[in-house]
């Protein structure tokens, strides 16, 4: 490796979430056609017990040995993804391009059947939740600083693409006020958005609409780039917890 340590170590660090959680899966980016609504996970479509469709691909990290489980279930008639962690962490992750400004809005539900004693939004041991839904956001080099290009361009040096600029990560949190709105632990560079929180709606199924474009330019304040990927997660490796949760169709929609 040509680049200077003392660079990597500057400019590498603070994405390498999100490029754990766009670059590690190694397939080509589905590009989504105009329609009223953009069905990204239409797991209800889907026979339980079987394989998932080549788009979502497993999404792992190299520190964590342990994998949360992922399979397709009945629940009441319907195909959901049934997540199980123990002390562990990884997800499920589909590269898709669409244009927030043209398709705001994103639809899903979950259901969760525990929440963590130990979780905590703001800190690196209590960054786990039930349940999440990653958001993630096309880096752009043309609208890009000096600096910043210098990151992603050491970046795509080392793992062959750009990993995004940014994501929301809309979770089910433990002891967060719904609403919350924070950076990551781990890095600034993806928004913590709390849409529900608490054991009030334990094991049952809830709806939920975010209006996307708003939310990040909230979370970042500036216009968002393109969307580039969508990942769910059930994760339990920092807190040493366990959970069982369910994840419903994603859906985008025009406004």
């Amino acid at each position: 490796m040509k680049f200077d340590r003392v660079l990597q170590k500057r400019t590498i660090r603070p994405i390498t979430i999100l490029t754990c959680l766009f670059l590690l899966v190694g397939y080509s980016v589905a590009i989504a056609q105009p329609a009223e609504i953009i069905e990204v996970g239409n797991f209800s479509n889907l026979r339980a017990g079987s394989d998932f469709p080549s788009a979502w691909k497993p999404l792992t990290f190299k520190k964590i040995k342990q994998h949360t489980r992922y399979s397709l279930v009945a629940d009441n008639g319907v195909v959901v993804v049934k997540a199980l962690s123990n002390s562990s962490a990884s997800g499920l992750i589909r590269k898709v391009e669409i244009n927030p400004k043209i398709y705001p809005v994103v639809t899903w539900r979950w259901k969760v059947t525990k929440i963590y004693t130990n979780g905590d939004v703001t800190k690196k041991k209590g960054d786990d939740y039930p349940a999440r839904i990653y958001i993630t956001f096309k880096y752009d080099p043309d609208k890009a600083g000096f600096f910043e290009k210098i990151k992603y361009e050491t970046a795509k040096t080392l793992y062959g693409e750009y990993p995004p600029i940014a994501a929301l990560n809309y979770i089910w949190a433990s002891n967060a006020h719904k609403g919350t709105i924070v950076p990551n632990p781990y890095t600034d560079q993806a928004m913590m958005i709390a849409v529900e929180s608490g054991a009030q709606k334990l094991n049952n199924w809830v709806e939920e609409v975010r209006n996307i474009y708003q939310d990040y330019k909230k979370a970042y304040g500036e216009e968002p780039p393109l969307i580039s990927g969508v990942a769910i997660m059930t994760d339990s490796d920092n807190t040493k917890e366990s959970a069982v949760s369910f994840f419903g169709d994603i859906t985008f929609h025009k406004k």
